[in-house]
Parts: structure tokens; C-alpha cells; sequence
């Protein structure tokens, strides 16, 4: 070989280094489509699970449809493990037969017909009674009647001539209105805890033959709200000043310009006091002025609006056990045996709350003793389960997802161990705001800012009252007479937990 042939084979050091530089380039580009390719696969699988669950749900026979996650109680009920107690079961019945007992009765008399007053034996016509006679009992309904109720005031004068006295007129909702308070209630309520739209009732009016304008509905449903307005606020201040409180949210159309926009419902709960605020935005704006400046639990889901209010002198977080459940149960298509696995030691901890409610320790020490002993176990299982299942799953699988999710709010999620008084998951407020949910398919949206606000008012007191066992309609319509002149220093009085009927009779709602 020449000495110019070999030159000619040598490489340049910049030749070189450019050529290695194109290989790294072409490297990296490689290793990108290789991530790039995976997140493409895993982004399949994920929409491979979710059509293939449409396409059951639309498609599918009625056994392969996935069912909506079913209750915790038919859960262990069906796994034998959730037993009704015979002596519960008769004591219900005792107070149902009880309650009907309290019903007007009417007696109804059914003669033997002529035909058969002879004896066929015999032939004598001389029948006599034998005994009081054969009872049967049934339930009638009777329509609603709408009674038009006169006030008479009386006037005296003087035989002088100088002087005349009139008695004072009956105080009325709306100055100069023909509806009394308990029409209002009886609106209020239909509304609020039937999810009966005005437009409705108004139809049921016509019936009855009172012939009442839906605008006339509206004006005593909102003055009721402003005159009502004190209680829901004191409501909200109590369940804000308790050391737990339970909250969520949900949509609330809002009537615009030839349009609706989306408002917000906010629920905040503690016990079985209930209160609803309205706020235009679903921002964190909201629990910050319910909640801020107070201290103890707050229990809720993952929504990152509540952050605000989670410092180390303020509220502290608890998340929400029957959230994740949700979560494996919407994995059970696409990864059938670890999401059941995962339901089922999820159920081990409600298994304890189920046995802590039969044996009415709801809330007190041996519900903790039971926590601690039992639920705790149970607890440190699944996390064990978690850690295990972690990154064993592409990250987009809905598997992956919920295990993520639980691992991330583990602490949070074992908040209810150190109390009692702490529940597992927040199902009391999704369950207080369903009736908004119902409502909100029958009359759809707000007509305005302040009607959303009056209707949240009103809800307040509607659910608290139904969640003591109290009939709103019989409430409402004894307070919106009585707050009129009821001092301001005794508000509380009329709340409906604390509330008593002025003639003293049990307030307690027998339809419930």
C-alpha cells in the first residue's frame, strides 16, 4: 500500500468527532421514539379499556354490563357478613305500627245486604249481631286541600264617640300577599326536599282548583329565603366552629343572557347539621371564608380548592375511603382479579364500621378501641398490597391510577384512626348533595345569583331538618311566623335540631 493510499483512509479529527456527534444525535432520537412509542402503547391500552367498556355498556349483554359500584352494606351483606338483626327488624316494625296507629281513622259500616239477612235453614229473618263484626284495615289517601281562612278583626268604640279600637291584623310574609306561611312551607318544601319545580306545583294547584301564578311561588319562595336568612347563616357558623367537618361540591346552573353559566354548591356537614352556600366559581375562595380561622378535620376528596385551608394552625386533611374503592372498581374491566383484591381488603375496614354500628359504639371509645385493634390491621394490609402493586402497571391503566391515588393520600386516608368521631370516607356530604343533584334535573338552573343563594339558605334548614327527623313542612311554617318577632339573642332556638313545636307535640317527621 502507498503511503497516499493510506492517507486516504485516515479520518480526520474533526471528521471524527462531527460523525460521533451525528451519532449521539441519531442515539437520542432513538431512545425519544422508544418513550415516545411506549407512551403510545400505554395510551392505547388505556383507550382499548375504555371502548372496550363503552362498548359493553352500549352493546353488551345485561350480565356483561359493569353495574354502578355497589353499596358498602349489600357488599357485606352479600358476602355473609352483614346479617340484619331480628330485634332491630321488629323494633322498626313495632314504630311503624305505631305511627299508623297515630292516623286519622275512619270508620266505615258494611251492612249484610237484605238478600242474605234470612236464614236459608230455617227461613227467619230475625238475625241477630254476633260480636262487633269482622275488621279490615286499609290505607286511603286523601288529596291535599287548600282551606281560605278569614280574619275577622275586631273593632270596639267608645259610647263618648271619641275613640275606636281595631284589633291588630295577622302579620303576613308579604305585605298585602293572600298566602300564609304555610302555603310558603308547603312550596319551600316541595321544592327543596321533593325536587318538585314551581312550574310543577303550579299544575297541582290548578287541580286543587287554586288558580295561584308561578311569579306569586316565586316571590314567597325567596321573601321565606330572606326572612329565614338568619338561621342557615347561624347554621353555617356552628357546623364551621366544630372541630370535624365534612365537605364537597357540585354543579349549579346559573340563568344568563339568553344562556346558563355554571355555579357551584358547596356542603358543609358536621353530624346531622347541614349547611349550603352558593358561590359563582368553584374556587378555593369559598372554604376559606367558611372554614378560615377555624381548626380541627376536614374531610373531603382530592380537589385541590380546599388546600387553602390546610396549615399547620388551621384545618387538617382526611380523605375519603370510598374514593379509592371507586377508583379499583373502575378498574375491575381492565384488571378484574388485583382490583377485587383490592375491594376486598378495602371491605375488611368497613367490615368494622358495620360492627361498630351493631353494637351502637358509633363515635365513642370502644369505636376506637375497635379502630385500633381491628381497623388498623386492616389498614397496614392494604398499604402492604399498594407497595407491592406500585409500578408493576403501565401509569396510564386505570389499575395504576387508583393505586397511585391511595398511595399518595395514605396519610390523609388514615386520619379516622386516631378518632372516632373521624368517619372512613365522606358519603354523608355526597349523600346531602344529591338532592341537589335531583333538583337540578327538574328545574335546571337559578334564575339568579340570589335566587342560588336563597335556594342554598333553604336547603340548609330543609336537610337539617330531615336528617333530625323533623317535618320541614311543619317547622317552616311554625318558624317563618314566629322569627318575625323572635328575639335575635335567642336564634338558636329555631334551629331545627333544637327546634319545638309550640304546642309542644313531638316534632318528629313520622314519614321518616
Amino acid at each position: 500500500m502507498t503511503g497516499r493510499d493510506h492517507n486516504a483512509d485516515v479520518v480526520s479529527k474533526k471528521e471524527y468527532d462531527a460523525l460521533l456527534a451525528r451519532f449521539n444525535e441519531l442515539q437520542d432520537t432513538l431512545e425519544q421514539f422508544k418513550s415516545l412509542l411506549a407512551e403510545q402503547r400505554e395510551t392505547n391500552a388505556e383507550l382499548r379499556v375504555l371502548v372496550q367498556g363503552l362498548q359493553r355498556q352500549l352493546f353488551g349483554k345485561k350480565s356483561e354490563k359493569r353495574s354502578p359500584m355497589p353499596p358498602v352494606a349489600r357488599e357485606l351483606k352479600r358476602k355473609g357478613q352483614a346479617e340484619t338483626d331480628p330485634a332491630k327488624t321488629q323494633k322498626k316494625r313495632r314504630e311503624n305500627r305505631a305511627i299508623r296507629k297515630q292516623l286519622p281513622e275512619e270508620r266505615i259500616d258494611h251492612p249484610v245486604p237484605e238478600a242474605e239477612r234470612v236464614c236459608p235453614e230455617c227461613g227467619s229473618d230475625k238475625l241477630r249481631p254476633l260480636g262487633p263484626g269482622k275488621e279490615t284495615t286499609e290505607y286511603h289517601f286523601v288529596p291535599a286541600k287548600v282551606v281560605r281562612r278569614v280574619h275577622v278583626q275586631q273593632k270596639l268604640a267608645c259610647d263618648c264617640g271619641e275613640y275606636i279600637v281595631t284589633a291588630p291584623a295577622p302579620s303576613r310574609m308579604v305585605d298585602g300577599g293572600q298566602y300564609s306561611s304555610g302555603f310558603a312551607a308547603h312550596i319551600i318544601t316541595a321544592k327543596c326536599a321533593d325536587s318538585l319545580p314551581l312550574n310543577r306545583q303550579e299544575k297541582q294547584f290548578n287541580r286543587l282548583g287554586i288558580p295561584i301564578a308561578r311569579a306569586t311561588m316565586v316571590e314567597y319562595f325567596h321573601r321565606a329565603a330572606e326572612l329565614l336568612t338568619p338561621l342557615s347563616e347561624r347554621l353555617l357558623e356552628i357546623i364551621a366552629a366544630s372541630d370535624i367537618v365534612q365537605a364537597d361540591e357540585t354543579v349549579l346552573k346559573v340563568q344568563d343572557k339568553g344562556k346558563t353559566r355554571t355555579g357551584y354548591l358547596w356542603c358543609f356537614l358536621w353530624g346531622s347539621q347541614i349547611a349550603y352556600v352558593f358561590s359563582p366559581s368553584r374556587s378555593g375562595k369559598t372554604p376559606v371564608r367558611i372554614l378560615g380561622g377555624g381548626q380541627g378535620t376536614l374531610v373531603v376528596d382530592g380537589y385541590s380548592g380546599y388546600n387553602r385551608v390546610f396549615t399547620p394552625d388551621g384545618w387538617s386533611r382526611a380523605a375519603c375511603l370510598a374514593h379509592v374503592r371507586r377508583k379499583f372498581h373502575e378498574s375491575l374491566d381492565s384488571a378484574p382479579e388485583e382490583a377485587q383484591e383490592a375491594l376486598d381488603l378495602i371491605l375488611n375496614v368497613y367490615r368494622i364500621e358495620h360492627l361498630a354500628k351493631e353494637m351502637g359504639v358509633v363515635g365513642t371509645r370502644r369505636h376506637l378501641s375497635l379502630r385500633r385493634k381491628k381497623s388498623r390491621p386492616a389498614m397496614e394490609g392494604f398499604h402492604s398490597w399498594l407497595l407491592r402493586q406500585e409500578g408493576l402497571h403501565p401509569p396510564k391503566t386505570p389499575l395504576a391510577k387508583a393505586v397511585n391515588h391511595a398511595l399518595k393520600n395514605w396519610e390523609a386516608l388514615t386520619q379516622f384512626l386516631r378518632s372516632s368521631k373521624i368517619p372512613v370516607d365522606n358519603n354523608a356530604s355526597e349523600r346531602a348533595l344529591r338532592v341537589a343533584a335531583i333538583g337540578r334535573k327538574n328545574f335546571m338552573f337559578a334564575g339568579h345569583d340570589t335566587g342560588a343563594r336563597n335556594l342554598a339558605g333553604l336547603y340548609s334548614l330543609v336537610m337539617t331538618c330531615e336528617a333530625n327527623g323533623v317535618n320541614p313542612q311543619q317547622y317552616l311554617a311554625d318558624v317563618l311566623d314566629r322569627i318575625q318577632y323572635h328575639p335575635a339573642s335567642r336564634i338558636d332556638e329555631l334551629l331545627p335540631h333544637k327546634w319545638k313545636p309550640p304546642d309542644g307535640s313531638n316534632p318528629v317527621d313520622n314519614d321518616n
